[in-house]
């Protein structure tokens, strides 16, 4: 998710009742709700160093009580304060705990498993930024300012906004709910149809970020990709918005697939499609592309890693893009 959910996730936390563990809960909170996202800055080794380093280890389950330590140490530096070092441990591991959940829902995946699995488990059913989401979470955190300014009118005593938050949290979590059985019927319906003549291979199905009830629709069969749009308030059109063959296997791809950023690609991939074409140069060489088209958007066919492979098999060069 994006790091607005998870800061204001992280606030009505505390606010539903971590704040009594410790002082300066809300900062905690805050630095908790984001530190997961200190792979950033791997982004100065280039795109591609970045796309094999994100959601790493800083999101992994295994190493969430030590990403949990880090605020506590920041927010104690900064205030020069001491803090009660379990108790505020406890709100940053909840808040960082917080922050794996809702990455995990959404379809860009987390490599939660690490260092025991690097696959990228993701449940699909809430957009990396969902506008409901925002909605919930700041009516949530704004309520106890916006009622404080009406009950200074009329000498009513201030609220500590503890029940909104908690309302906030549960009306998050029915929504979310929601959300999960949403994409399982979407996929039944992809399900539901043959394609190419025969029952796909597999289906998946990635959420809009306004609308619970429409979803993009991804259907393998032996030959090909199909995109679909799904629309759960509609009968359900299966003819394909787009259609993408998949290319033979080739050695090619074979020396391609010994390059780290194809080797994570590959795995990161829900949609993988391969191309092959003659590279410009050397005379001989092939260029050889790994796409994710989940992501695609405006002409862009999605996550690509490109690499140009010569006559004898030696890839010469390789990059990523997005």
């Amino acid at each position: 998710m994006d790091n607005l959910t998870h800061s204001l996730t992280g606030v009505l936390l505390t606010r539903a009742g971590l704040n009594r563990l410790s002082p300066r809960a809300t900062w905690l909170a805050v630095f908790a709700a984001n530190v997961p996202d200190l792979d950033i800055v791997s982004l100065l080794g280039g795109v591609d160093v970045y796309f094999i380093h994100h959601r790493w280890v800083t999101h992994a389950l295994v190493f969430a009580p030590l990403m949990a330590a880090v605020p506590v140490l920041a927010v104690a530096a900064i205030f020069r304060q001491v803090l009660p070092w379990l108790r505020a441990w406890l709100i940053s591991l909840v808040v960082v705990a917080s922050h794996l959940l809702l990455d995990f829902t959404n379809p860009y995946g987390i490599r939660l498993f690490l260092p025991f699995s690097d696959a990228w488990p993701a449940l699909d059913f809430t957009h990396v930024i969902d506008v409901w989401i925002w909605a919930i979470l700041l009516i949530g955190c704004l309520w106890p300012i916006l009622s404080s300014l009406v009950g200074s009118e009329i000498g009513a005593k201030r609220s500590p906004g503890t029940g909104i938050a908690i309302a906030a949290l549960c009306l998050l979590v029915l929504y979310d709910t929601g959300r999960y059985f949403l994409h399982k019927r979407a996929i039944e319906t992809l399900e539901s149809r043959v394609y190419d003549g025969v029952a796909p291979k597999q289906t998946v199905a990635f959420p809009n970020n306004v609308n619970p009830m429409r979803w993009i629709g991804w259907v393998e069969t032996e030959r090909s990709w199909q995109k679909v749009n799904v629309d759960l308030s509609e009968e359900f059109d299966p003819h394909p918005l787009s259609t993408f063959w998949k290319q033979e296997p080739s050695p090619a791809i074979g020396a391609a697939r010994t390059v780290p950023v194809f080797q994570v690609l590959e795995k990161f991939a829900r949609t993988p499609l391969w191309r092959v074409s003659p590279a410009e140069e050397p005379d001989g060489a092939t260029t050889v592309e790994l796409i994710d088209l989940r992501f695609g958007r405006e002409g862009r066919l999605g996550f690509t890693a490109t690499a140009v492979v010569d006559a004898s098999g030696r890839v010469l060069s390789s990059s990523f893009h997005h």
